[in-house]
C-alpha cells in the first residue's frame, strides 16, 4: 500500500513555502530516493504526475515532488498560478535553493529515515526543471543519477534579445499568455539580471561536461518546444549518458492538464518504466 504524504510546506530560502509530497511504501525498508522538478509554467500536480508518482512508489522508490517556490502556486491553492507576483520573481538560483531546501529536508525528517537511502538519490527533471536537475546533479556530489524528460540544454538562447531585451530593460517587465489559464504572467527583468551574473554556474553544457554520474535522457521527436536537437547535444556532452527518442511523444510528454484518466499515456508510462529500471540498476 502506498503511503501519500501530500502538501506539506518545507521552509525555502526565499520567503515562500515549498510544498511537496512523498509517495512510498512504508515498509521500514530503505529505498532509493527520487526527486521530480517541474517545469516552467508548471506544478507538482500537474498533467499525470500524480499517477507518476504512485507508479515510482509501487516499484520500492521513495518519490518527491514539489513546487518550486515561486512557481505562483499557494498552499491554499497549489494547482496553478494565483500568487503572479511570485512567479514574477521567480528565477534560476531560487529554483536551485530550493532543490537544495527539499534534499536537505528529507536528510532531516526522522518519519522518513527508515524508508530511505540517502546514499541514492536521483534527480528528475521535466523542460525547464530538466536544466535545474542537471546544473544541480553537477554540482552536488549527493546526487547518484540525474534523469532529463524534454529537458532544455541552454538557458541563454531563450533569453530576449536586441529591441526585445531593451523593452525588458526599460519596462521591468514582460508578459507571457498562458493560453490554458489566459493569465499574463509576469517576468521581471530580475530573472535576466540574476542569469546574467550567474552565467557560469547556469551552463547546462558546462555542467554535462562534469557528470560522473549515470545520465539518462527521454525526448519525443514530436516536441516542438524543446527541439529534438537539445537532447542530441545533452548526449553529446556527455558520451556516456543514455539517450531515448520516443517517435511520438510531444513537450508534455503526452499528457493535458487535467488528466482526468486513470493511466498514464502510453509513451510516457513507457519513459517512466524505463526511468524506473536505469534507478534500480
Amino acid at each position: 500500500m502506498i503511503t501519500k504524504k501530500e502538501n506539506f510546506l518545507i521552509k525555502g530560502k526565499h520567503h515562500k513555502p515549498i510544498i511537496t509530497d512523498y509517495f512510498y511504501k512504508k515498509d521500514n525498508k530503505p529505498k532509493p530516493i527520487v526527486i521530480f522538478c517541474h517545469g516552467y509554467k508548471g506544478y507538482k500536480d500537474w498533467g499525470s504526475w500524480n499517477l507518476m508518482a504512485e507508479k515510482f512508489a509501487e516499484e520500492n522508490l521513495f518519490f518527491v515532488k514539489f513546487n518550486f517556490s515561486l512557481n505562483g502556486g499557494t498552499p491554499e491553492q497549489p494547482i496553478d498560478f494565483p500568487d503572479l507576483e511570485a512567479f514574477g520573481n521567480n528565477n534560476f538560483t531560487i529554483e536551485l535553493d530550493d532543490l537544495d531546501s527539499v534534499i536537505n529536508y528529507i536528510f532531516t525528517d526522522k518519519s522518513i529515515e527508515k524508508n530511505i537511502d540517502i546514499s541514492n538519490i536521483s534527480l528528475i527533471g521535466h523542460s525547464r526543471g530538466g536544466g535545474i536537475a542537471l546544473l544541480k546533479a553537477s554540482e552536488d556530489n549527493r546526487i547518484s543519477k540525474v534523469i532529463t524528460y524534454a529537458g532544455i540544454s541552454d538557458i541563454e538562447a531563450r533569453m530576449p534579445k536586441n529591441e526585445e531585451l531593451k523593452l525588458w530593460k526599460e519596462n521591468g517587465i514582460a508578459y507571457i499568455l498562458n493560453s490554458r489559464t489566459n493569465q499574463k504572467m509576469p517576468h521581471k527583468y530580475q530573472f535576466y539580471e540574476n542569469f546574467m551574473a550567474n552565467k557560469e554556474r547556469l551552463h547546462i553544457e558546462s555542467a554535462v561536461k562534469k557528470l560522473t554520474i549515470p545520465q539518462l535522457i527521454f525526448h519525443g521527436k514530436e516536441d516542438t518546444v524543446v527541439k529534438i536537437e537539445e537532447a542530441f547535444n545533452l548526449n553529446k556532452w556527455n558520451p556516456k549518458s543514455e539517450l531515448f527518442i520516443i517517435d511520438t511523444m510531444n513537450h508534455a510528454l503526452d499528457n493535458i492538464q487535467p488528466w482526468t484518466k486513470n493511466k498514464m499515456p502510453k509513451n510516457f508510462n513507457k519513459v517512466v518504466e524505463k526511468t524506473i529500471t536505469f534507478i534500480h540498476n
